[in-house]
């Protein structure tokens, strides 16, 4: 949870300091100040409409919202739910102007989507082999399909990814987070073995998820394990939330998007190998009981820094690297109104 409030926060001003170069920039075409729009233009009858749709919704899927409501609340690996829905109000907030300037109409396609929604979600629901996670998918899926269907393709195309980035939320089958964790731990412990090894009288082993120590021709009890939260799924998942958060937020090419979006992987890989580590480091060199508990659980959250850190360095890197040719039209554009 503080994890994805400090992440709110600096999207937020980097939102905002986009906004205003956005403005100033414009001004200098513009003369006098631009109208803005609020939510209060919607009229009470439209948010009538969104609250009656959406109590539908939800009274439907009311069985798999309250289960992914409550693995938020017993799974720490999952807390972060709580915020992803206001991740997706923030993002039709930046689009606010845009989405209350639309003339929108209906696309009956999105009633056709609609109906196979709650027929597949039927079918899964009821059929002994249904799939529990596709279940808990459909109320995104319903969602979609029933603002195409009230708004169009136009209304769509600005609200595709609040809707899509609920995704984030739901939590993973049990036997594939399981599955993804237990080579995440095996790398971690082989990485952080074979930093150990650099100290001067110490022999590290990793044996699958366990790291054996020999410090000093002592055999250190109970070894070293990774454990599943150590695994780092759940700064991985945090991260690639977040990275999709900011790809929205910076005006950058598509590839560029894509190569930000793609970086959140490795980066927090690496950053959970450094977190391994480190606690192997405090483990044999300091106290054991520095390495668990809410020391563990601070080390963890210093993550955070580096992460963006090597996540801001990629941005800059491409930002420095490759200069976007619309600015420099723009910029040639400026100097000759200036000179005329």
């Amino acid at each position: 949870m503080d994890f994805y409030l400090l992440a709110l926060n600096i999207v937020d001003k980097v939102a905002r300091i986009t906004a205003e170069e956005t403005h100033f920039a414009g001004s200098s075409f513009c003369h006098g100040p631009l109208q803005k729009h609020t939510w209060r233009e919607l009229g009470l009858h439209t948010y009538i409409r969104i609250f009656v749709i959406g109590g539908l919704i939800c009274y439907l899927f009311r069985r798999e919202i309250g289960e992914v409501i409550e693995t938020w609340f017993v799974d720490s690996s999952w807390s972060h739910g709580f915020l992803i829905p206001l991740f997706s109000v923030y993002f039709i907030n930046q689009k606010k102007e845009q989405i209350l300037r639309l003339s929108t109409r209906p696309n009956y396609l999105g009633l056709l989507m609609l109906v196979l929604v709650i027929a597949f979600y039927a079918l899964n629901r009821f059929s002994p082999s249904g799939y529990e996670y596709f279940c808990r998918i459909c109320p995104i899926a319903a969602a979609g399909a029933v603002v195409l269907l009230l708004g169009g393709g136009s209304l769509v195309r600005y609200t595709w990814l609040p809707i899509g980035f609920l995704v984030f939320a739901v939590p993973l089958p049990d036997r594939y987070y399981k599955a993804m964790t237990i080579p995440m731990r095996q790398w971690a412990a082989a990485a952080a073995s074979g930093l150990l090894n650099l100290i001067p009288e110490l022999e590290a082993t990793a044996n699958g998820v366990v790291i054996d120590v020999l410090y000093r021709g002592k055999v250190l009890e109970p070894g070293l394990d990774v454990a599943e939260a150590c695994a780092g799924m759940r700064l991985l998942m945090a991260f690639v939330a977040l990275g999709v958060v900011m790809a929205y937020v910076y005006e950058r090419p598509l590839w560029q998007q894509i190569i930000l979006l793609a970086s959140t992987v490795p980066i927090a890989i690496f950053c959970n190998i450094v977190r391994v580590t480190a606690t192997g480091f405090i483990y044999v060199l300091i106290h054991p009981k520095y390495a668990q508990g809410i020391y563990h659980d601070m080390l963890g959250l210093a993550m955070l820094p580096l992460a963006f850190g090597l996540y801001g360095f990629i941005a800059w890197f491409m930002s420095s690297l490759f200069v976007h040719e619309s600015g420099a039209v723009s910029e040639n554009i400026v100097i000759r109104r200036r000179n005329a």
